[in-house]
């Protein structure tokens, strides 16, 4: 456990020699959990730093039509919710659902904020999730205000190549995880990347995209 907390994010920077020394004095679990099993639901209290140290788990939510949505997964050795342990809503905005058999490591909100307190490195580490957070959602903001699915996957495409700074790209995701990230059917998002190619805005195989005119994609944002 204690070689995937050293690449952890509020860990980062931290020889294993003294996390194992921190997690002597401060007191944490090690739980394991079935794959599609519910760890937390929408709204429940925060109140551990949770750290996948095996596995992946996603959030998602439920429309209003009771339709299931994506938010993002969490791989192995990243944080839960770890920007929202403190302040005065610190709930769950999402269901925490296993994606495959999963531990993860609890440490209590009394015993991390010990850790903030005593170590300047988990100190600094800590502000800069709550950061990257912070740009993150919104970021995720932005993206949602695009009306249309097409608009919302020009938007992905020129943050990919802004990102990868090139017009070539290599999407991050496979048909069906960009599917579940958009909000459709994977036919649907298909037919809209074969309109963009009919259109002759990109050249699509795989996950490899060739954006051929990048002005009518950023048209596709207005």
């Amino acid at each position: 456990m204690i070689h995937i907390l050293k690449n952890s994010p509020v860990f980062k920077g931290i020889n294993p020699a003294e996390i194992e020394e921190i997690l002597i004095k401060i007191n944490h679990q090690l739980r394991s959990y079935n794959s599609g099993t519910i760890i937390y639901h929408n709204g429940d209290e925060c109140n551990n730093l949770l750290t996948v140290i095996e596995g992946s788990v996603k959030g998602e939510m439920a429309d209003f039509s009771g339709k299931i949505i994506k938010i993002e997964d969490i791989e192995t050795p990243r944080h839960i919710a770890a920007a929202i342990i403190f302040g005065s809503n610190n709930k769950y905005p999402v269901n925490v659902v296993a994606n495959s058999d999963v531990k993860i490591l609890f440490i209590p909100k009394e015993s991390f904020l010990i850790l903030l307190q005593t170590n300047q490195i988990i100190l600094s580490n800590y502000l800069d999730i709550i950061s990257n957070r912070t740009q993150f959602l919104s970021n995720k903001i932005r993206f949602l205000s695009f009306k249309t699915i097409k608009s919302k996957i020009a938007h992905f495409m020129l943050e990919l190549s802004k990102r990868q700074n090139n017009n070539f790209i290599i999407l991050p995701k496979t048909q069906k995880e960009l599917a579940e990230f958009f909000g459709v059917t994977r036919p649907s998002l298909g037919r809209i990347i074969g309109e963009l190619e009919n259109d002759g805005i990109i050249k699509a195989k795989a996950k490899n995209i060739e954006i051929l005119n990048k002005e009518s994609l950023i048209r596709l944002l207005q």
